[in-house]
């Protein structure tokens, strides 16, 4: 490279980075301006821990024990807690954390992109990234995991641009972990990586307390909460059992090959594997190894998982498919750092090309996936409305004063315990228990009944009233069914 072309590219790096800042602002406000215009709810995991962080502020302990409920996470409870103070916009918010979060993950993967490979490459993969379906979704679900895996793609970008950072690195990744456990690899990985070699014992010593904080933190909080500090763990693994999820190392291959896929999309996976090959074969990546141990430990997490006999769910992937979309950048405009008129940059970019049509009859092909996460929203928004209005019938107000409000299965049990900020006592699943008295709610639409209507393993009757039940109130997506009889609640 000769120095009138270094000076250029440091001119233009510098250019970029003087940018970074106006959009990712920029982007934020639009992310704002579009929760508000499309509203989303939590999901199921997200309204439990808007219950339990209201119930902290009010002297209560978590009900981790509860019926079906999630694994818990301690910041998130915290979080939840905190913005519970907001009353009943609180769930509205957390999704406008979780977006604007994922506006934090897209600027940080740029930021890795761009460290190891180069802006343009850095670019692409902050837009893969930023235009996963799955992701996007996550973000209007208000799922732990976009927060998450923002907090780790920081921790990578601050390692990407000074490695061997410490300090800085080992102290979100311990943030991270008490979101999520996957982290716990992270952090002990990059001890083994930085902790044990030319840095004073009482250094070494700091960064070992950071890495296990997050696990310490979580132990600390089961045992507090249910007397049991692995009490998320063999919770999670009961949980699994109990829901008939997809479990064990013989789940894992197929799961693998499929969860990356889907998540990262075929093109943009294709272009990863294209990428690494490319990085390897070139020897290029200032800091390379900071995409390959995110994809290497979130492997490992996964495998860990199936091992444990816990769930297999495509989220458990999410840190291995933001580092395939790294990798993916590389893939698709790598060739953008090669010298120009060289053979190997016209023959990279003619590759590239051919991935990008690839890329777009893929999107022609699967636009019905943008129509099903528009439907998506849509069911969300107006079951979420239906419930909110029947709960809130005076009919259905007066019959909660004989008993608990039931529902077919437990997955509208923490919408509703947030929307009347009843005791986990006064709601419940029928899938668990029949009641003769208080409130029965049923699922009257197609779509309503596969979502909460029915439950592995459960009888086809949750969704028949009982004796003594008569109907009080119905709208578009619910019944509600009241009795107030004498027998056991």
């Amino acid at each position: 490279m000769t120095s009138q072309t270094a000076t250029a590219t440091a001119g233009s790096h510098l250019d970029a980075r003087r940018l970074e800042v106006p959009i990712a602002l920029t982007l934020a406000v639009l992310a704002v301006v579009a929760a508000l215009l499309v509203r989303t709810y939590p999901n199921y995991d997200s309204y439990y821990h808007l219950v339990w962080g209201r119930d902290l502020l009010h002297g209560i302990k978590p009900g981790f024990k509860t019926y079906a409920a999630p694994t818990e996470h301690p910041l998130y409870i915290a979080l939840c807690a905190l913005l519970s103070l907001l009353g009943q916009d609180a769930d509205r918010a957390l999704v406008i954390v979780c977006v604007l979060s994922l506006v934090a993950l897209v600027w940080a993967v740029y930021r890795v992109g761009e460290a190891v490979f180069g802006a343009w490459p850095g670019l692409a993969a902050a837009l893969f990234v930023g235009s996963s379906f799955a992701f996007l979704l996550y973000a209007a679900r208000a799922y732990v995991d976009v927060p998450f895996l923002a907090v780790v793609l920081w921790a990578a970008a601050i390692e990407a641009r000074r490695p061997r950072a410490g300090t800085p690195v080992m102290a979100l990744l311990a943030v991270a972990g008490v979101l999520r456990p996957e982290a716990w690899v992270l952090a002990g990985a990059y001890w083994l990586w930085i902790g044990p070699f030319g840095r004073p014992r009482s250094a070494r010593l700091d960064l070992l307390a950071l890495a296990v904080a997050a696990p310490v933190i979580w132990c600390l909080v089961d045992l507090a909460v249910t007397g049991d500090p692995l009490f998320s763990l063999h919770a999670t693994s009961d949980l699994a059992d109990e829901l008939n999820r997809s479990r064990g190392v013989g789940a894992l291959p197929g799961a693998f090959v499929s969860f990356l896929t889907d998540t990262a999309r075929a093109p943009v996976a294709a272009a990863g594997v294209l990428g690494i090959v490319l990085a390897w074969r070139l020897r290029v990546g200032r800091a390379l190894h900071v995409p390959i141990a995110l994809f290497g430990a979130g492997v490992v997490t996964f495998l860990a998982t199936g091992i444990a006999g816990l769930s297999v769910l495509p989220r458990y992937l999410t840190v291995p498919v933001v580092a395939l979309c790294l990798f993916a950048g590389y893939g698709a405009l790598g060739f953008t750092t090669l010298p120009r008129g060289s053979s190997l940059r016209r023959g990279w970019g003619a590759a590239a090309a051919v991935l990008a049509v690839f890329g777009l009859v893929f999107v022609a092909v699967k636009a019905p996936v943008v129509h099903k996460l528009t439907a998506e929203l849509r069911f969300i928004r107006t079951s979420h409305d239906d419930l909110v209005s029947i709960l809130h019938a005076p009919r259905v107000e007066r019959g909660l004063r004989c008993g608990p409000l039931t529902f077919p299965t437990y997955r509208l049990v923490p919408d509703s315990r947030w929307m009347l900020d009843l005791p986990a006592r006064r709601v419940g699943a029928r899938s668990a228990k029949r009641r003769t008295r208080g409130v029965a709610i049923f699922v009257l639409t197609p779509k309503g009944l596969s979502r909460f209507g029915f439950a592995q393993g459960t009888s086809p009757t949750v969704n028949v009233p009982d004796p003594g039940f008569v109907p009080i109130a119905r709208n578009r997506s619910y019944a509600a069914y009241a009795s107030c009889g004498t027998g056991a609640a």
